[in-house]
């Protein structure tokens, strides 16, 4: 197991990650991260006419967070060779996927938050009609970020990533893995492998396109992008199994949105299917097969490692 402290994150790999003894220090590594994606997407949304729409846009978008996906983009690409600058628009957009995908889930028709990351959601801000069309503009300028800012990467790269970006929001992704949660609220009898579809469809998709699409850029050979595959997979689903459990053991002030929602809504849940103690056990298991599929990049993998397991100890 690799030993943690959660207070400082620094991370001391004893997987075999060869090549260093070193502990690599993840609370510096996600600072520094973010705030060069910080930076990225204040830059690139400014307020013009009509005002609201874009204020709106950047209101969820500038509105904190871990910044986990454009970083485990930014990442996967320096892992195999490439650089933090041809990765970031597809991390900027990466981020602005998944902003829209915030506000949408909050909306009354879906999830119906009041606060998200410690703040009134957008719809409560804007309204609800402002608040769907902020996300439609921030999934359709994703696309045109990743067209148009990406540089020194080759166009038949860019053409996959903006192709693996659709397939992972859309319904054979994120799209259709909420349909399915929706269909699933209040029944009692909701498989292990109905709830494995929603969450690797509506979480996990998008976390698996974050690495994949960090791996392209960069040039990453079949066997690479097959074995970072198989990491993201992994860690899609640790991370919705861990949102599970944050959602009944941590209080809404520690999430930053309203703790419990999953049991009002009776949603199905891993913890409500198979208990608290067997999910953060299967939760530790798929972060350990994640990582296993990082030995081949050597002590290379050891940010994206390092990650893998921030993810089932985090607190929020």
């Amino acid at each position: 197991m690799t030993d943690i402290n959660t207070d400082s994150m620094v991370v001391t790999e004893n997987m075999d990650l060869s090549g260093s003894d070193t502990p690599f220090d993840l609370s510096t590594y996600l600072s520094q991260k973010k705030e060069l994606v910080e930076a990225a997407l204040d830059a690139a949304i400014t307020v013009t006419y009509p005002e609201k729409i874009y204020e709106s846009m950047r209101y969820s978008l500038m509105a904190g967070g871990k910044r986990l996906r454009p970083t485990l983009c930014l990442a996967t690409c320096e892992l195999l060779g490439g650089t933090v600058e041809m990765a970031m628009p597809t991390a900027c957009a990466l981020e602005m996927i998944h902003t829209m995908s915030l506000i949408h889930d909050d909306l009354p028709a879906m999830d119906n938050d009041d606060y998200r990351r410690g703040k009134l959601t957008n719809h409560k801000v804007y309204g609800d009609d402002i608040a769907i069309l902020a996300g439609d503009g921030l999934l359709s300028y994703a696309f045109e970020f990743v067209a148009t800012q990406t540089q020194g990467v080759p166009p038949e790269r860019v053409l996959q990533v903006i192709g693996r970006l659709g397939r992972a929001v859309g319904a054979t992704g994120l799209v259709g893995g909420q349909v399915v949660d929706i269909a699933s609220e209040g029944l009692s009898d909701v498989s292990e492998e109905t709830l494995t579809f929603i969450h690797t469809h509506k979480t996990g998709a998008l976390l698996e396109a974050c690495v994949v699409c960090g791996a392209i850029l960069a040039g990453a050979n079949e066997t690479d992008l097959e074995r970072l595959s198989r990491y993201a997979k992994n860690i899609g689903l640790a991370f919705q199994i861990v949102d599970d459990i944050l959602d009944i053991t941590a209080p809404s002030e520690q999430l930053g949105k309203t703790a419990g929602k999953d049991l009002e809504a009776q949603k199905a849940t891993y913890p409500s299917l198979w208990g608290l103690e067997k999910s953060r056990a299967k939760a530790e298991q798929l972060v350990e097969e994640a990582k296993a599929e990082l030995a081949a990049f050597g002590y290379g993998g050891k940010a994206l490692a390092a990650i893998a397991d921030f993810i089932t100890y985090r607190s929020h």
